[in-house]
């Protein structure tokens, strides 16, 4: 796949078939997407193309008093849509300028005069322009006049499939990891940097990788106990199991919220290496023990749960 991060830089598209949208999760609803735009494209002999926008639009529009949490960073997004097969993305910056385009110049000035579009698909629900105005109506009386096609994906086509960006986000700070992944279709992942911490797990006997997300819009679970697995530096090495705790640490008198790792098996040396957090299951909610052993004794029981749910 072809990534480009600057409209200026983007070639002339040979009969592209183009899609747009946020696309954060990258989800079954969008994969249904995704799917009709590769048909098409095949069809036709052309190439299929994604616009999408950084940053997330919300956060222009709502400005900065409204946070944004995201489940996919934009590496990952890129990622994710390149496993699907599209051929190119262009990632358009969502400025205030941007944001203020009307309809009629979002499709003139934007979507027809740099992209030169053979087809053009979108969910029924689609809103585009300042004052999210534009609709699919819209698109098509320009159509007709510009000479692109129009598709449109069908309101039960994506209602059947009952996902949403915002039902993911809740299930995962819910814990309910499960109809996450479900929805996603793939397990929630994030990355953090392995940072240094207390060393309290080593003396009870589990010892953590204490991860810093560094991405503040990157959407991090709900705090608990989950049975996950984890990928250290480039991905080139073996998946761990482990499990993963996340929160205050009320038992030590913990203030500051933190994400740990206990992988299972390991115990080589990796103070500033990248771990990537594949989420499998939500074993417990956070709890504050009566000291040490009663927190030692939990533990163990976490992770005979968590082998058991690896076999």
């Amino acid at each position: 796949m072809k990534v480009y991060t600057s409209i200026e830089s983007i070639p002339r598209f040979e009969k592209a078939v183009i899609t747009i949208g946020t696309f954060d999760g990258v989800h079954k609803g969008h994969q249904l997407i995704l799917d009709q735009l590769k048909k098409e494209a095949d069809r036709i002999d052309g190439e299929s193309l994604i616009i999408t926008f950084h940053p997330h639009p919300r956060k222009v529009v709502a400005g900065a008093q409204q946070p944004v949490q995201l489940i996919n960073t934009i590496e990952e997004k890129i990622e994710l849509l390149t496993k699907n097969g599209i051929d190119n993305i262009v990632i358009v910056p969502f400025t205030e300028a941007f944001s203020k385009l009307s309809p009629e110049a979002y499709i003139e000035d934007f979507l027809v005069s740099r992209f030169h579009p053979h087809t053009v698909i979108i969910g029924y629900d689609h809103r585009f322009g300042q004052g999210r105005k534009g609709d699919y109506k819209l698109l098509e009386e320009y159509s007709a006049r510009l000479g692109f096609e129009l598709k449109e994906i069908p309101a039960h086509l994506i209602n059947e499939s009952t996902v949403s960006s915002t039902r993911i986000r809740e299930a995962i700070l819910q814990g309910d990891i499960q109809l996450a992944n479900t929805l996603l279709g793939y397990d929630f992942f994030f990355e953090g940097k392995v940072v240094e911490g207390n060393k309290l797990g080593r003396t009870i006997g589990y010892p953590t990788a204490n991860l810093q997300v560094e991405n503040e819009e990157k959407l991090v679970p709900g705090n608990g106990v989950y049975a996950v697995q984890a990928e250290i530096g480039d991905g080139k090495t073996p998946m761990h199991h482990g499990m993963m705790n996340i929160g205050l640490r009320p038992t030590i008198g913990g203030s500051r919220r933190m994400i740990e790792v206990n992988i299972f098996d390991f115990d080589a040396e990796i103070y500033g290496k990248t771990v990537r957090v594949y989420l499998k299951k939500f074993l417990r909610g956070e709890q504050k023990f009566n000291g040490l052993d009663a927190l030692k004794d939990q533990l163990a029981i976490d992770k005979k749960n968590s082998l058991q749910f690896f076999g």
